[in-house]
């Protein structure tokens, strides 16, 4: 099923459904004077939840537009920002919406507006997985080399290849990009429940709950909730590391 996503000489050549994902947040400007930035990598991918209306064409031009929806307090110095993309092909047709759920560790001076009470309204949401066996469970093993390779699509965050970055950011050594390993439960997900046909990409929701390495053994579990729909969340032995996810499919 993969060939189709890397050969353009494949019958069913295709965009794969979350390529779009790196282009979360694209044209945002957010005001450093309101949220300043601070040194280091204290950026951390908190949540992501991407919705394919339509396939992504195979050459052409998008357009991506964004919005930020919600800044809220987490703690002294932190702060939780969410915003929403679209991305549109060059008819106009909206393809992929995506939301952005990031916290910003750290925040250096935030001066008169700490403590703050947030706004926008969050688009986070709650999920609740079923107490019985899970009805579909996958597995991926994570190649050692794969934070080298995702960061070649343009994520060139020093957390996840520079062992000083992750120790500073409190991480014993580089860690894979969490945006790597929704692509790997998009991967999973889309293989055991669709066939591989990224036309019944629906959305995929997930929340990055622990940090996933470089040669760990990625085990996805799902539960149906109803009708072109699971819960499922990802773990590494017995340590969830995705949580609060859910695939709706066609």
């Amino acid at each position: 099923h993969d060939l189709r996503f890397v050969y353009e000489g494949h019958p069913h050549f295709a965009v794969f459904p979350t390529f779009a994902i790196r282009w979360g947040g694209a044209g945002l400007m957010v005001d450093r004077t309101a949220l300043p930035t601070s040194p280091g990598p204290l950026t951390i991918d908190a949540e992501r939840c991407i919705e394919q209306l339509a396939p992504l064409p195979l050459s052409g031009t998008v357009q991506a537009r964004s919005r930020l929806l919600a800044v809220h307090p987490r703690g002294k110095g932190a702060a939780f920002s969410e915003f929403e993309t679209e991305v549109s092909d060059d008819c106009g047709t909206v393809c992929v919406r995506i939301i952005t759920g990031v916290f910003q560790r750290g925040v250096a001076q935030l001066g008169d507006i700490e403590p703050f009470t947030g706004c926008g309204t969050s688009r986070s949401q709650r999920l609740t997985l079923p107490e019985r066996g899970p009805d579909v469970e996958v597995m991926a093993q994570i190649a050692a080399n794969q934070a080298q390779l995702y960061r070649l699509s343009g994520d060139y965050n020093p957390l996840h290849i520079d062992p000083e970055a992750a120790r500073f950011g409190g991480f014993d050594r580089p860690i894979l990009h969490g945006l790597c390993t929704y692509g790997h439960c998009a991967q999973l997900l889309l293989g055991a429940l669709c066939g591989g046909d990224p036309a019944r990409f629906g959305t995929l929701r997930a929340r990055f709950s622990s940090p996933v390495y470089p040669g760990d053994t990625l085990c996805l579990l799902a539960w149906h909730d109803g009708p072109g729909r699971v819960l499922f969340e990802a773990r590494v032995g017995d340590k969830p590391v995705v949580a609060n996810a859910s695939f709706d499919y066609h």
